[in-house]
């Protein structure tokens, strides 16, 4: 057993029983290096990772790899969920050692933290010769190893500065501005099999929310087409867990067949909360069934009694990928009768010698319902009902087996995506029952993550809390506080949103760089302060922390949070027509900016119902407020009439006194 037995992430407590003298990173192993003169072995992944399994099988719990590891190395294991500041800065250096990143990640350091040598996955001989070969470099060549460490860290430095403009002026955009950023997209696309184009597949789900709002205001046809393309291929492909709900990290081929079959909590968050906006835009069957299917999968698997949700499930048990999720042609016929298998087989594109490796089916509905009702002489309702009964006994067949491994360890900044999430659903669907468990969410973080000093932390396990909040997860928290507001009307989640960023202009914004950093002035000085801003699987954290500013200034009519808004556009604004899908989250900001923005307050003895179904209506371009107290100042002298007040920078329109009438005003403006 190693020091690892300590930890209380399931990532790192994977490794404890490794031959391995395992460390996590602390001071103490920084200084232990330093006093041995040996070289930092920083090994960085995470618990659903695949191929970090694979290389720990290979590598790390084989007795002859280890001896040589401890022997030369001081060995620390990072979780980069728990510590993304950290992976950044090794994943940094091994895109510009390598030109390509991904976990495993192994990087050689000084005692002080500077790289000098970063990749990824090794087998197990190759991985011997590496570590020879480091160590061999260490004890002979240290004098250009250290020259190439302080290089690689200026590297490191540097990346995130260098395509920043120096313009500290606000700037403004145009409505021809907006429309122009689409341009840049459509060499993106995919429309054949949705999303954007080669393999692997990520869903990227801040891309399509732009291309939502592009549709919106400017009534473009394709960016609507080209999200709802994307929508329809993942539900009916392997990416979707057609029996449990939910959806994998990415997919392996371009066609969304075979996925990476780890599911993410933050993946699924992002899923949920786009496939609401597009159900509130085409009120589709299939996009209702996938949002209570995939909040049921969040229900079952990662949700704690506490209120919390866990990270992630495992892509691996019984020692193969995917072996809980796929399925031989013989078990699905012995689990169904003779009717149901006839039609299982049409339905899942079931293979006697299976559709995927070692004769296992992966299941993916390629023909809709109504073209299998008729082929079988039923009517839709018919087979839903059947498809129901087949789904049910083939998740009690999946749940005889082994069950997938579960990251129980619970993050902020994912917590509250999730909780954006069932907001996003409730609106969309109405069930109040998404509403309450956003709202427990919401109980949970405040009272596990959040001191009285409006310092978040980052993690929460086994009733500790012990890694100070990045910008991640004040960002996340922040917007999610704000849509919360607006489905309940509790004020204080709102004032809580506010102080939060006021927190972030404070320990994390540089006003002079015109952006916020990833780590607080408070935070563990490490050999780079990072500045996170490209959009990807997860949207950047300043661009999250813009839009909580925007629609702040909004609420509270605050030019400061409008300024900063302004500046950090300014920074960016150069990259923004080429960088497509990598600054989506910008992008939507830049709308807010172009076309009219609405307040609209909802007032009155029956706003509640009004209120309501004011949410249900897709509208990108507005904030949403009310109730019978001006404890708000954009509700003065309104909470005595019973109407609906459509406004834009405070200047309102004739009071609507229906939903209807409220959203053809609402219309009317773009």
């Amino acid at each position: 057993m190693n020091l690892l037995h300590k930890a209380s992430s399931p990532y790192l407590l994977q490794h404890r029983d490794n031959p391995v003298h395992w460390r996590e990173w602390n001071a103490e192993s920084l200084a232990l290096a330093k006093k041995e003169n040996k070289p930092l072995l920083i090994s960085i992944g995470y618990a659903a990772c695949h191929w970090c399994h694979v290389m720990a099988h290979e590598s790390f719990e084989d007795q002859e790899v280890a001896e040589v590891m401890n022997a030369h190395f001081i060995c620390i294991k990072v979780d980069r969920e728990e510590r993304p500041d950290i992976d950044q800065i090794y994943m940094d250096a091994a895109q510009i050692l390598t030109g390509r990143g991904g976990w495993p990640l192994n990087a050689f350091a000084f005692p002080d933290g500077k790289p000098f040598y970063a990749a990824t996955y090794f087998p197990k001989e190759n991985w011997l010769k590496v570590l020879k070969n480091v160590a061999k470099a260490y004890d002979t060549q240290q004098e250009q190893l250290k020259d190439t460490a302080l290089k690689l860290t200026r590297g490191i430095q540097d990346i995130d500065r260098l395509d920043f403009t120096e313009n500290d002026q606000d700037i403004t955009f145009s409505k021809t501005d907006y429309q122009d950023l689409f341009g840049s997209w459509q060499r993106f696309f995919d429309s054949k099999y949705g999303g954007f184009k080669g393999a692997p597949k990520f869903a990227m789900p801040s891309s399509w929310q732009f291309l939502l709002q592009y549709h919106e205001l400017t009534q473009n046809k394709e960016a609507l087409e080209q999200c709802l393309n994307l929508l329809d291929h993942m539900i009916a492909g392997g990416i979707y867990d057609q029996i449990h709900g939910g959806f994998a990290r990415y997919s392996v081929d371009e066609r969304w067949f075979a996925p990476h079959f780890e599911k993410m909590l933050y993946d699924n968050a992002q899923m949920i909360s786009l496939l609401a906006n597009a159900y509130k835009i085409t009120q589709k069957p299939s996009y209702e069934i996938a949002i209570e299917q995939s909040l049921d999968f969040v229900d079952n698997w990662l949700s704690d009694t506490n209120g919390g949700f866990y990270s992630a499930v495992d892509a691996d048990s019984e020692g193969r990928e995917g072996a809980f999720y796929t399925y031989s042609y013989n078990e699905l016929e012995e689990a169904l009768t003779s009717d149901e298998f006839e039609i299982a087989k049409s339905y899942f594109n079931l293979k006697q010698k299976g559709n995927w490796e070692e004769g296992q089916n992966i299941l993916y509905t390629a023909q809709s319902i109504s073209k299998i009702a008729e082929e079988y002489n039923l009517s839709e309702n018919e087979l839903v009902g059947k498809l129901n009964l087949i789904r049910s006994k083939i998740k009690t067949l999946s749940n005889s087996k082994p069950r997938p491994e579960i990251d129980t360890k619970i993050l902020c900044s994912w917590n509250a995506m999730m909780l954006k999430a069932y907001v996003d659903a409730y609106q969309a669907l109405g069930h109040q029952a998404y509403l309450d468990q956003a709202e427990a969410n919401a109980a949970f973080i405040q009272k596990e993550l959040l001191s009285e000093n409006q310092q978040l932390f980052r993690n929460f396990k086994d009733g500790q809390s012990s890694i100070t909040g990045f910008l991640e997860d004040y960002a996340w928290l922040s917007l999610a506080l704000i849509s919360l507001y607006e489905a309940t009307l509790t004020v204080s989640y709102l004032e809580l949103a506010k102080q939060l960023v006021d927190k972030s202009i404070t320990d994390f914004y540089d006003a002079d760089l015109g952006l916020f950093y990833y780590t607080s002035t408070e935070a563990e000085a490490l050999i780079a302060r990072k500045i996170e801003v490209n959009d990807n699987v997860i949207p950047s954290s300043n661009s999250v922390m813009l839009q909580a500013l925007f629609k702040l200034h909004k609420f509270y009519n605050a030019s400061s949070y409008k300024h900063i808004v302004q500046k950090m556009l300014a920074k960016v604004s150069p990259k923004l027509h080429k960088s497509g899908p990598y600054l989506a989250h910008w992008a939507i900001v830049v709308g807010y900016l172009t076309h009219p923005f609405a307040e609209v307050v909802t007032c009155g003895s029956d706003y509640a119902q009004k209120h309501k179904s004011l949410l249900q209506h897709y509208n990108p371009n507005a904030i949403f407020l009310g109730g019978t107290t001006e404890d708000l100042a954009l509700m003065k002298d309104k909470t005595d009439y019973n109407q609906i007040f459509v406004c834009v920078d405070q200047s309102c329109q004739q009071p609507a006194n229906t939903v209807e009438e409220a959203l053809t005003q609402l219309k009317a403006l773009y």
